[in-house]
Order: C-alpha cells, then sequence, then structure tokens
C-alpha cells in the first residue's frame, strides 16, 4: 500500500475528496432532501439489461427502523456507525423476473454501481459514505425479511465526517492493480 497524500493532477475533485471516515459528527443530520438525492442518484446508475435489481432499507437516528438495524451491527463498527445521520442496507435481486434466467450473475455488480453513485452524490453534497459489512447477516435478515429473491449484501453509513479525513487514504499502487490479479502462464 502507499499512502497517497495528492491524488494524481486531473482526478475529479469528488473522487479526489472522498474517504471512508471512522469517525461521524452525531450531531448532523441527513434530511429528507439528502435522502431523496441519495436515492435518485442510485437509481441513474446502469444495469445489466436495465434490470436495475438493486433496493434499500434506510434508517436515521430517532426512527424506529434504526434500533432494527443498529442493534445487529458487529462491535468493530458500531463503534463509529451509529454516530453517522444515515444507515442504508443495500439489497439485490439476483432471480430475474420475467425470464428464465434464475441467478443474475451481474446482479452484484449492478448494486456495485448504484452504490457508487450514491457514494460520489454524497461527496457532492459535503457527505461523507463508509461502506462495510460488519454486521449479523443472518440476524439483520431476520429482522428485515426481504422479499423473495432479494438478498442483503452490505452497509454505507453517511454523514457529516468528523475526525482525521487523510484516516484510510492508502491506495494500492497502479503497477499493483494491473499485475495483482495474473499469474500468467509463459
Amino acid at each position: 500500500m502507499q499512502r497517497d497524500q495528492e491524488p494524481p493532477v486531473g482526478i475529479h475533485p469528488l473522487l479526489a475528496g472522498r474517504f471512508s471516515p471512522y469517525e461521524f459528527d452525531p450531531s448532523a443530520t441527513v434530511d429528507d432532501r439528502c435522502l431523496g438525492l441519495l436515492l435518485e442518484a442510485a437509481r441513474w446508475a446502469p444495469s445489466a439489461g436495465n434490470s436495475q435489481p438493486w433496493g434499500f432499507f434506510t434508517s436515521r437516528p430517532g426512527e424506529p427502523e434504526h434500533e432494527r438495524v443498529v442493534r445487529h451491527l458487529a462491535p468493530s463498527s458500531a463503534r463509529w456507525a451509529t454516530d453517522a445521520g444515515l444507515l442504508v442496507v443495500t439489497l439485490t435481486r439476483r432471480h430475474v423476473g420475467d425470464t428464465q434466467l434464475l441467478y443474475s450473475e451481474f446482479a452484484d455488480y449492478d448494486l456495485g454501481q448504484a452504490v457508487a453513485h450514491m457514494t460520489v452524490q454524497a461527496q457532492a453534497m459535503g457527505l461523507a459514505a463508509h461502506q462495510f459489512r460488519a454486521f449479523d447477516l443472518e440476524g439483520l435478515t431476520k429482522e428485515l425479511g426481504p422479499n423473495p429473491g432479494w438478498a442483503i449484501v452490505s452497509m454505507i453509513a453517511l454523514g457529516k465526517a468528523a475526525g482525521d479525513p487523510s484516516q484510510g487514504r492508502d491506495r494500492r499502487s497502479i503497477a499493483d492493480l494491473l499485475s495483482a490479479p495474473w499469474s500468467l502462464a509463459e
């Protein structure tokens, strides 16, 4: 890993400034307008065959749904995620309705596209996003009871970042991105 102090010239500022905070300002809220814009950004993400196989369960501090989500956080994520102004449970629909396909191998990828759009929109709005999987998947699935064919994949904590923004800025080198996945036979 290399510590990137300054991103290369030409990288869009929204991407260059993005980081996943381990501290959120508990007094900052994500209001209905902001939530609507985040969901709208996700709605415009590309997907295989325009299937849009994503869904979200949102909860904010003070709402009854929030406790339903928070109680399933792992201790490692509960330390910081509970202070976020919004927790988003991400779901994907791996069954492709109205087709003979029983499983979409693209559904998780497409969900990732929607989450990426939401993350960049959050950055544009002065919010930070931290995606994570440190929660009790089985317990949360039982708690929320997604419809058949839907599966919970991850969560996103969104809100005003607090603390050191340089935390978590280590990035693999471009050379590593190109060479790490290959073991080419000669």
